[in-house]
């Protein structure tokens, strides 16, 4: 099963989202325990600021006054008394118990260093302080529940002696505080994923952009070797790529031109001594010897004018137009009637195609040559598309090995079969016909067929390479 996408902008995209959302899960984590120890923490600041607060009031009245104004203050979750007996002092609050190490330095810290000052946790409320029975406090006070801190809570009881001796001591609960996310925090983090989000798929996209435009060149060489210049803008990176590229296309046109230059002068000069011997054949009393010598003429000739017409484009000069593949096709049919060899067809193309006629010609005029050179007959089978047509030539002949089928494109390659004098052929046939195919952005396949013989599938796109 495959995780990562095939093309480097999915690669890209999965990496920078599949980052952004970890980012984003651990940040929120982070935020919502950070938040939380805060608020539990601010909760506790609060609460021994009340308690000092109250404390202050109550040394600044009178002992007679003091329950008056505990009762005022005496509502849950804070419960004042003031007839509770001594607590005992633990030991000192351990580092990890934060909560009373707050209440025993803020409390201090407000009062005074000299303040005596009590501070118990608890798991639950002692039984003075359930509201039962507790000395100075009303049955009923104490919350529902209170010693029910639940979880990261605690249950406290702070003591405190006044200036003249009397003690106040208050039982309070702290409970944790609410740190569900705030919904302006968490919209606010969605603007901010779908923001970056955006501007990484722009980012992807501007950076994998030019190399699409790369390799869509390179696959377009391959058909016109005179395809416009790719653009040489962008950064440094994609510049420097772009300007190797466009010399590399420079220079296998100016190879492909100089090579067609020398084999044109090859194949003129070739042309002159092969006249020059052609003529001094004639001059020979022998019939059989200058029969021989025609033919052996006639053949370098051949090779001479299909290597030339191999090795240049075929049809770099001829403009594409749209063409009655059918009425071409019946044409040949035609001719090749003339020459008293069958041509059947089968099927129709409805519509034009836009290719460059008088190529497409010679493709299927080799592909048809092949055909009845080993098969005797050959059959077009015509298949419409929307978008390409197929034109199948089917033969009769003997087939090919799977080791011929592989060679049958390469230059000079003739199977066993056409070795002998009497069928002939440079084996330059098939090469041409595929190299015209693909300067229309076709191709040219052989198989075996199912029963016997050879199927040749040419394929054209509707549209012309231009």
């Amino acid at each position: 099963m495959r995780i990562l996408p095939e093309s480097l902008f999915g690669r890209l995209v999965v990496v920078l989202l599949g980052g952004l959302l970890l980012a984003q899960l651990a940040s929120a984590y982070i935020n919502l325990t950070e938040r939380g120890q805060l608020l539990y923490r601010a909760g506790g600041m609060r609460l021994a600021q009340q308690i000092s607060d109250i404390v202050r009031l109550l040394e600044s009245l009178p002992p007679a006054e003091r329950r008056k104004v505990a009762a005022v203050f005496n509502a849950p979750p804070l419960i004042v008394s003031l007839d509770r007996v001594a607590l005992a002092n633990d030991a000192a609050p351990a580092e990890s118990d934060l909560p009373r190490s707050m209440f025993s330095t803020v409390l201090r810290y407000a009062l005074g260093d000299d303040a005596k000052i009590v501070v118990l946790r608890r798991g639950a409320p002692p039984a003075g302080a359930s509201g039962a029975g507790g000395p100075g406090l009303r049955k009923g006070m104490m919350p529902h529940r209170m010693g029910d801190a639940g979880p990261g809570g605690a249950f406290f009881v702070i003591q405190v002696a006044l200036r003249d001796g009397a003690l106040v001591t208050f039982d309070s609960q702290l409970a944790p505080q609410e740190a569900a996310l705030p919904w302006r925090v968490g919209l606010t983090l969605l603007v901010l994923l779908l923001t970056v989000v955006v501007l990484s798929l722009v980012a992807v996209r501007w950076m994998t952009g030019p190399l699409s435009l790369l390799a869509r060149a390179a696959e377009e060489l391959g058909e016109n070797i005179h395809n416009p210049p790719l653009a040489e803008s962008g950064p440094t990176e994609v510049r420097r790529a772009a300007r190797a590229f466009n010399t590399m296309q420079r220079r296998l046109a100016q190879y492909l031109s100089d090579r067609t230059r020398i084999l044109t002068a090859m194949s003129h000069d070739l042309k002159t001594p092969i006249t020059r011997m052609r003529l001094r054949a004639e001059a020979l009393d022998d019939e059989a010897l200058r029969a021989k010598f025609v033919h052996d003429l006639a053949e370098m000739e051949a090779m001479v004018t299909q290597t030339l017409e191999f090795m240049r484009d075929t049809s770099a000069s001829e403009p594409a137009q749209p063409v009655d593949l059918l009425a071409l096709i019946e044409s040949l049919r035609g001719d090749y009637a003339d020459m008293g060899k069958a041509v059947a067809v089968e099927g129709a193309i409805r519509q034009p195609v836009h290719v460059r006629p008088h190529a497409l010609r010679r493709c299927l005029a080799n592909l048809l040559d092949n055909a009845i050179r080993y098969g005797e007959r050959a059959t077009i089978r015509l298949e419409d598309g929307a978008r390409e047509v197929v034109v199948r030539v089917l033969d009769e002949g003997p087939g090919m090995s799977a080791e011929e089928l592989a060679k049958a494109f390469e230059p000079f390659y003739r199977g066993e079969a056409s070795r002998s004098r009497e069928t002939g052929g440079t084996g330059l046939g098939l090469g041409i016909a595929r190299n015209i195919a693909r300067a229309h952005g076709g191709d040219v396949t052989l198989q075996n067929r199912a029963d016997r013989g050879l199927e040749a599938t040419l394929v054209l796109p509707r549209a012309a390479q231009s």
